[in-house]
Order: C-alpha cells, then sequence, then structure tokens
C-alpha cells in the first residue's frame, strides 16, 4: 500500500521544539515534490514548507520561516519537519504531502498543540 506515515506531534509549551516525521511506505521520495502543510481549526490548510525537486531549493512560508527546518533522510525514505521557538498559533494539524505528475499522496495528519 502506497501511503505516508507520520508521527511526532503532541502538546508543547511555547518556546519548546517538536520534530514531525513523514515515512514513505510502498514507494521512494524519489523526484517528489514534498510539502508539509497545516491546517488549523476552522482554518484553510497551508503550506509551510517545500522541497524543489527541480532546484534542490527550501521554500519556507513567512511565517515559520528561521524557527522550522525540513530535512530528509534519504537511506531511511523520511522526511522531517523540525519546529523550534513554537508558539500557540503554531497549534494545527500537521501534514505531509508528496506530489510526482499524476500521483499524490498525503500523510494522515498530526495534531500539534502549543499552550501553556
Amino acid at each position: 500500500q502506497l501511503q505516508l506515515v507520520q508521527s511526532g506531534g503532541g502538546l508543547v509549551q511555547p518556546g519548546g521544539s517538536l520534530r514531525l516525521s513523514c515515512a514513505a511506505s510502498g514507494f521512494t521520495f524519489d523526484h517528489y515534490a514534498i510539502g508539509w502543510f497545516r491546517q488549523a481549526p476552522g482554518k484553510e490548510r497551508k503550506r509551510l514548507s517545500c522541497f524543489n525537486t527541480n532546484d534542490g531549493n527550501i521554500y519556507y512560508a513567512d511565517s515559520v520561516k528561521g524557527r522550522f527546518t525540513f530535512s530528509r533522510d534519504n537511506a531511511n525514505n523520511t522526511v522531517y519537519l523540525q519546529m523550534n521557538n513554537l508558539k500557540p498559533e503554531d497549534t494545527a494539524v500537521y501534514f505531509c504531502n508528496a506530489i510526482k505528475d499524476a500521483s499524490t499522496y498525503w500523510g494522515q495528519g498530526i495534531q500539534v498543540t502549543v499552550s501553556s
């Protein structure tokens, strides 16, 4: 079965850190555009970061630039989102996404709650 499996969410205090993982099962990330998104209650899903396979650049939304870091482990077919200096407004369900040609995969989503 082709899928993305996420882990690493949870509850953290403001200023804390979390690392989200997204592992591909049944396929590899080679030549896929890979992204991280989040969706807060009552709001639309927004892109936070993505890896451009054409030029190798990584995009970050202004809201997370300097605090979040996208990385990948090709040997384990996993991508990560390191989130530092978390704020209450970062509370949302986080999703990973992989796209190549007509194939699109989404992770199951994972809750991140930033609260004291």
